[in-house]
């Protein structure tokens, strides 16, 4: 590439920020950083009143959480600032007043009942779709039909108005995407969008080819959704002046149901009992909640890993790549054209995969800070000792207490179901015969003598020793599955070993053979 790459990821701040707008926010950076590149970050703050308090700093937040560094920003200042839309209001005015001078866009003077009115005339002709168009502009109030003088007159006594673009009638519009190749669109399909509002901000359209111009972008890497929208921004390059500087653009594929049938939304998320949001967030509208995969234990570079198969792929078999390799690898050609299937147990796998890549030492901070929330103390040595043992089964570094909450704290309750099948005459043979033998012993406690122990009670009672294992596992963890039973043993201590299988002999009912 001749020239520098420079990308922007632009969301608005009207609420949490979807995972979809990280994915794009991730596939920007990567983007940008394997073609030696910037990465802008820009909020797109022009409609007011869909502004919400916090989203910003949200969006901050959550892109630094997985690794992304804006190399401009509204924090991080650069040669083409400012980088809120709302604070770039001057710029636009021009722009548009120069696409009216030019005969590219127009003035409109229509009220809202009017264009009610006009709406509900094209629907009773049986319109598919209703729209201020290039043939309905003609039979509206704006500058293209009301004598000269009388739009001087309306501009001059602050008449509201807003400035529309003035889409070509019979026009094929072209567009080379660079994921799914020519796009071509029918300019009779497009209605005249408007470019100003009456309060004097643009409209997404306007203030995004303008800042884009403005910034150098040169790819524009967003989502679908917005597809329909290009052929209006390929007019207004032209319109403007600027089609030869126009950026390249990409539509990524969208995310959809874990059943493929339509776009993923926060309800599914809500519905399935899982994250779509990268954070924590509290609707400050209407307090609804809803969980961040942060806080649901999800490890940032697992999430980026997770984020970045959805829609991508490298072409071979591997999967786990560090945010640098993801950079190495990344291209835009192998972005897939269809949509994408949200599988929130695939971002499971991938966080089990980092979990597991971490040394016990690591780990073992996540569990000692899940017991201080609990008032229990224990030592480094003891929290990795217990990492080691349960990290095989855990998904999130909660679960190494959760799962393995009975090597710190004894059962008072036992597996019903465990104990009506094996708790039996057997079982408190070998586990008396057991305890008498912990009582006696004196030596450092290993998973081999804990084992040899153990078998030489079952033979002392002529019992298998794999007959009563469960019912053993039972009496001194309270269920019947987990992990090493002897690693276990040893964790715990001989001492309190013994007290636990006390409480199992005097509390659980015998069973009959």
């Amino acid at each position: 590439m001749t020239k520098e790459v420079r990308v922007r990821f632009a969301p608005s701040p009207t609420g949490a920020l979807h995972i979809g707008g990280v994915r794009t926010a991730l596939y920007n950076y990567l983007f940008a950083k394997k073609n030696q590149g910037k990465f802008l970050l820009r909020i797109e703050d022009t409609d007011q009143t869909r502004f919400v308090p916090g989203a910003e700093e949200y969006i901050k937040e959550a892109l630094e959480w997985i690794g992304i560094t804006p190399d401009e920003s509204p924090w991080v200042d650069g040669p083409h600032g400012p980088y809120r839309q709302s604070e770039r209001k001057p710029h636009y005015m021009q722009y548009a007043e120069d696409l009216v001078e030019k005969g590219h866009a127009y003035y409109a003077f229509d009220t809202a009942e009017e264009l009610d009115a006009m709406r509900e005339r094209l629907t009773a002709a049986r319109v598919v779709s209703p729209q201020y168009n290039s043939i309905t502009r003609t039979q509206m109030k704006n500058s293209l039909t009301l004598p000269e003088d009388e739009v001087k007159g309306r501009l001059e006594s602050g008449d509201p108005y807003v400035i529309r673009l003035k889409v070509p009638r019979k026009e094929e519009i072209r567009l080379n995407d660079m994921i799914r190749g020519w796009v071509m669109v029918h300019s009779n399909t497009l209605d005249d969008k408007v470019l100003m509002k009456s309060d004097g901000m643009p409209t997404y359209h306007l203030a995004n080819i303008v800042d884009d111009h403005l910034m150098g972008i040169t790819h524009v890497i967003r989502g679908e959704e917005w597809l329909p929208s290009a052929p209006i921004h390929v007019l207004l390059y032209r319109y403007l002046g600027w089609e030869d500087t126009m950026p390249q653009f990409a539509h990524l594929p969208l995310l959809l149901k874990p059943d493929g049938n339509g776009k993923l939304s926060k309800r599914d998320a809500d519905k399935n009992g899982f994250p779509i949001f990268p954070m924590d967030w509290t609707d400050p509208r209407t307090g609804d909640f809803s969980q961040g995969f942060r806080q649901a234990g999800y490890f940032p570079d697992a999430f980026v890993n997770f984020l970045a198969f959805l829609g991508w792929n490298p072409g071979d078999n591997q999967e786990i790549f560090s945010m640098e390799e993801l950079i190495n690898a990344f291209s835009v050609e192998r972005i897939g054209k269809s949509g994408t299937k949200f599988d929130i147990n695939k971002a499971k796998w991938f966080n089990e995969q980092y979990l597991k890549a971490k040394s016990n030492h690591d780990l073992a901070q996540y569990l000692i800070e899940d017991l201080k929330k609990e008032n229990i103390e224990i030592l480094q040595a003891k929290a990795e000792q217990i990492v080691a043992i349960m990290k095989e089964r855990a998904t999130f570094p909660a679960d190494l207490w959760k799962e393995g909450r009975f090597m710190l704290i004894a059962p008072t309750e036992f597996d019903e179901k465990v104990a009506a099948k094996k708790w039996n005459e057997d079982a408190v043979a070998v586990l008396t015969a057991y305890k008498e033998t912990l009582g006696k012993f004196e030596g450092e406690f290993s998973p081999q003598t804990a084992k040899s122990m153990l078998e030489s009670a079952a033979e002392s009672q002529e019992i298998k020793f794999g007959k009563v294992m469960q019912a053993v596992r039972l009496a001194v963890t309270g269920v019947g599955a987990g992990p090493d039973l002897m690693e276990i043993f040893t964790i715990i201590g001989k001492e309190e070993l013994i007290k636990r299988i006390d409480f199992a002999l005097d509390t659980l009912e015998v069973k009959a053979k």
